[in-house]
């Protein structure tokens, strides 16, 4: 997958997991940009994106993670294997 095709699909997936169909994504973006980004939001925003990528997460993978752009560096790495 390319780099935009990730923020598309992350940009639906977000939108349906924190119901704001306005909701625009960019690699800054934070969870304290998202409203309801919270740990909870967070936990089904990762089963969202296995789900929908058919792709499984470590905890491990997440703790260098700090913004949107990071988690779409994972995912592409994840999908290009």
């Amino acid at each position: 997958m390319t780099e935009s095709e990730i923020y598309d699909l992350l940009t639906d997936v977000m939108r349906d997991v924190f119901d704001n169909a306005a909701l625009t994504i960019g690699p800054t973006t934070t969870a304290a940009d998202v409203p309801g980004w919270d740990s909870q939001g967070h936990v089904m925003l990762i089963v969202a994106v296995e789900q929908r990528l058919k792709v499984r997460f470590r905890t491990a993978e997440f703790e260098s993670l700090h913004n949107v752009g990071d988690f779409v560096a994972l995912i592409k790495a994840k999908t290009s294997r």
